[in-house]
């Protein structure tokens, strides 16, 4: 892992996650406990309404943190119930903390490869439908990480379980002076629960 990366993700602080939203947390904890404890592959399609900012962020940073962990089975993936663009401003954000990234297409919802090491496979990030030919079809857990989606998708075809670990949208400050602030704030929050998750496994 990218050494500046691996610095950035000691920094990050999981005692400050409040008991309440730990309680949010365990059924996510729960899942993957079982799944390993069966030695099953695991693929997890974290969902939110325009898959461009939040289930982006949730996407690379559980990737991320199955690698740090050493989870080689866990798969992550993620889409929305309508496909714009990755939010360039989550591009900048994860770069600051220490992924690597490189634009590999130029239409207006570009692919973007996300590295968090040298010698690993790259995340694809595009934005695209949770149902996308590039997602898993069946036995996969949908992460919900936006309350719209959760609320407008009553059912996911193939999933196996739901889960729901709504944030807030730092969308809202997208015209702010505080725009970079609250999108780091937003990462740094994801990455801090998927290190407390995967460090229960």
């Amino acid at each position: 892992m990218f050494q500046k990366l691996t610095e950035y993700i000691k920094t990050l602080d999981v005692e400050s996650i409040s008991n309440e939203r730990q309680e949010v947390l365990a059924p996510f904890i729960s899942y993957l406990q079982e799944k390993i404890h069966f030695g099953d592959n695991i693929s997890l399609n974290f969902i939110c309404t325009h898959n461009s900012r939040r289930s982006q962020f949730s996407q690379i940073w559980a990737q991320t943190m199955a690698h740090y962990f050493q989870f080689g089975q866990i798969h992550c993936y993620s889409g929305g119930t309508a496909a714009t663009a990755v939010y360039l401003m989550v591009i900048k954000v994860l770069e600051n903390a220490g992924f690597e990234s490189l634009q590999l297409s130029k239409e207006e919802n570009p692919v973007i490869m996300i590295k968090y090491s040298a010698d690993n496979h790259p995340i694809m990030a595009f934005s695209k439908t949770y149902d996308h030919p590039f997602n898993p079809a069946i036995g996969f857990a949908s992460i919900m990480t936006c309350s719209d989606a959760d609320e407008n998708c009553p059912f996911i075809p193939g999933t196996e379980k739901r889960i729901s670990l709504n944030y807030e949208d730092p969308k809202a400050f997208d015209h702010s002076p505080l725009k970079e602030n609250k999108y780091e704030e937003r990462s740094r929050q994801i990455a801090a629960e998927m290190f407390y998750v995967f460090s229960k496994l």
